[in-house]
């Protein structure tokens, strides 16, 4: 393999200096628990940039290939290769104390620790590296963040794509020019850990069934069973829980693993248990009825109120537009009001309507920071806002971290002693006081590289439509949400699939670091380092009684937002696709949880809004709201 030079030639390289492990693996699918490997490639490279070792070879997975169209692998010409446990004790050690890395890493360290596995050992991998956030990190002028992209973007020759090794030998091309150009702009790499890995089920857990029917509320007593009731079953029974369940389904009732403030009954023969279902249950009041009692009332359960059936697109719209926005409930939890100045305080189980479009939600070609991108460094949380805010106002768009993108910087008080402002000299970025907000002029735009379309800036409560491309099956969204790293707290994205009742269907609807995707894959949480985490939607493949997927925040601890400050959401088409729209979202002080974005249907469209809204509780109670019980 050739490298552009003979090393890495990073400034700084202490910060950046690790043994790189580079991978690609091409597979049968796209679900690593019943996926398998057809092909891998590891290309190892020292701190310098000098290739310690390389490795390829297709493999025999013993299915089916899946898409020849697409990685060319058909069951003839893997016939004869070798299966991946043949494998692995080589491939382990070439990632033993070394760095995965990978374009869209989650993606390959996922199959590999599958495959793995399946050969009773363990992935030796404690730190992956993702060439894909990276990149969305340093932000580079092109139109997408795809392998052959980037690797015209940064000179690197590509013969064969999806060929593995040759993908390999991009990577690392690419891995070179990034790591530069983060240096460049001091940023710290998005190393994620990864804890050991060995898992003894290979096969996706059964998609359950979505109850076809609303949850009508709570059973009554001396009342009946009727369809779409909540039901969840605690103790020990009589009868194999498997059973129970199984006739509840049978009957339409919709049975959950844990016990919310939705819940219709609590089935248990130990009402008075320490169990955590019966003492959430006593604490909300949720009706209790013993074994005997709920198989008397199944033999009679009443018909329910189906779930509205989504409505197909019939006009598939080509371009994002920010538009006014209608009304849009958000069901809250009883936890206390938020405290986001710019939206009406909550009274506990409210809904309210959207709030009104800024006026900078109309077209910001004619305003003075359109095409500009604003870092804001120092000052105390609430002006550091407000100066975002004006960003934005003014047709620009705020950056939470240093890029390649951005073209001007407001210094506040405090803003001289960041780290990064000796970066922000070197690089000539023109620095200004906050005054300049009042009226900045376009003589003071930085020259730079043209970028082949700048994402739409979205204010808080801007709304667009999510376009679909021509020709295509409706397709797959990425909504990332990037902040400053953080040396103090955790931020944790997640997700709560709902129904036309504001409520998951199942508690499998909640998708968090602990479970990070559907039951069907549906709805994925992708971690993509420290500052940077990404909820993937599949449209196409929502149940019919979705009508939204909420994107939310939360922090760990005592910490909150206001020392965290903005973070940022960007919603592409496609994993590797640069944002379609961006927004830069402020919570105001006191915050530990936090409203990004929601993806929903209005008719045939559906439609992303920033949301921006924040709350004081935890996760725990927001997850509440939604119908969901998070055990201690």
């Amino acid at each position: 393999m050739s490298l552009a030079s003979a090393s890495f030639d990073v400034p700084g390289t202490s910060d950046y200096a690790y043994d790189w492990a580079l991978v690609d693996v091409e597979t049968s699918g796209l679900i690593a628990r019943r996926d398998r490997v057809l092909s891998v490639a590891v290309v190892t490279i020292g701190p310098d940039g000098e290739r310690t070792g390389e490795f390829s070879t297709l493999l025999n997975p013993g299915c089916d290939p899946g898409p020849v169209d697409v990685h060319g692998l058909t069951v003839e010409r893997l016939r004869g290769a070798p299966t991946f446990d043949q494998v692995a004790g080589q491939i382990g050690a070439m990632l033993q104390d070394r760095v995965l890395v990978a374009h869209n890493a989650q993606f390959d360290y996922d199959f590999l620790a599958y495959e793995f596995a399946r050969a009773r050992m363990w992935l030796p991998v404690s730190q992956r590296l993702c060439t894909l956030a990276l990149n969305r990190q340093v932000d580079p002028p092109t139109s997408d963040m795809k392998l052959g992209t980037l690797a015209a973007h940064y000179g690197v020759p590509q013969q064969h794509a999806h060929d593995a090794l040759d993908d390999t030998r991009v990577l690392a091309g690419i891995l070179r020019a990034s790591l530069r150009e983060a240096a460049l702009l001091d940023l710290p790499l998005p190393l994620v850990t990864c804890p050991p890995r060995a898992e003894s089920q290979f096969t996706p857990q059964p998609p359950k069934t979505p109850c076809a029917y609303r949850n009508p509320g709570r059973l009554t007593p001396g009342g009946p069973l009727r369809q779409g009731m909540k039901i969840a079953i605690s103790g020990e029974t009589a009868h194999a829980r498997a059973e129970l369940v199984g006739r509840a389904v049978a009957a339409g009732l919709n049975m959950m693993t844990s016990v919310s403030r939705y819940t219709s009954a609590l089935v248990t023969n130990e009402p008075a248990s320490d169990s955590t279902k019966a003492r959430r249950a006593l604490a909300e009041g949720v009706p209790v009825i013993d074994e005997h009692t709920f198989l008397r009332l199944l033999a009679d359960v009443r018909a329910g109120t189906a779930h509205e059936a989504t409505v197909a697109p019939v006009k598939e719209p080509e371009t994002a537009q920010v538009r006014s926005v209608e009304p849009v409930s958000t069901t809250t939890s009883t936890a206390p009001a938020p405290k986001a100045p710019a939206l009406p305080t909550l009274s506990p189980g409210a809904s309210v309507p959207a709030p009104r479009q800024p006026e900078n939600s109309v077209s910001t070609s004619d305003k003075p920071l359109t095409g500009r991108r604003v870092l804001v460094l120092g000052g105390v949380h609430a002006d550091a806002a407000a100066a975002r805010t004006r960003v934005v106002e003014l047709g620009g768009s705020a950056a939470v971290n240093l890029s390649a993108s951005v073209t001007d910087v407001v210094l506040l008080p405090g803003g001289e002693n960041d780290r990064r402002i000796h970066r922000i000299t070197a690089l000539a970025i023109p620095v200004h006081d906050p005054h300049w907000l009042t009226a900045p002029t376009a003589a003071d735009r930085r020259t730079g590289a043209v970028r082949p379309q700048d994402p739409q800036v979205m204010p808080r409560g801007g709304v667009i439509d999510l376009p679909m491309p021509h020709g295509t099956s409706t397709p797959e969204w990425y909504v990332t949400a990037g902040w400053a790293v953080q040396a103090d707290c955790e931020i944790d994205v997640v997700a709560f699939i709902l129904d036309e009742d504001e409520q998951v269907a199942f508690d499998e609807d909640f998708i968090f670091y602990g479970a990070p995707q559907s039951p069907a894959g549906t709805v994925r949480l992708l971690t993509g380092g420290p500052a940077e985490q990404t909820i993937a939607v599949d449209l196409a493949s929502l149940p019919p009684a979705t009508r939204k997927v909420v994107v939310a925040a939360a922090l760990d601890g005592a910490a909150t937002f206001g020392a965290v400050g903005a973070i940022q959401i960007g919603a592409a088409p496609d994993s590797s696709g640069a944002p379609l729209a961006r927004a830069t979202l402020d919570a105001a002080t006191t915050e530990r949880t936090m409203l990004l974005a929601e993806i929903y249907r209005r008719g045939p469209i559906w439609r992303l809004r920033a949301v921006g809204q924040g709350y004081d509780h935890g996760l725990d109670a927001l997850a509440r709201g939604y119908g969901v019980h998070i055990a201690d």
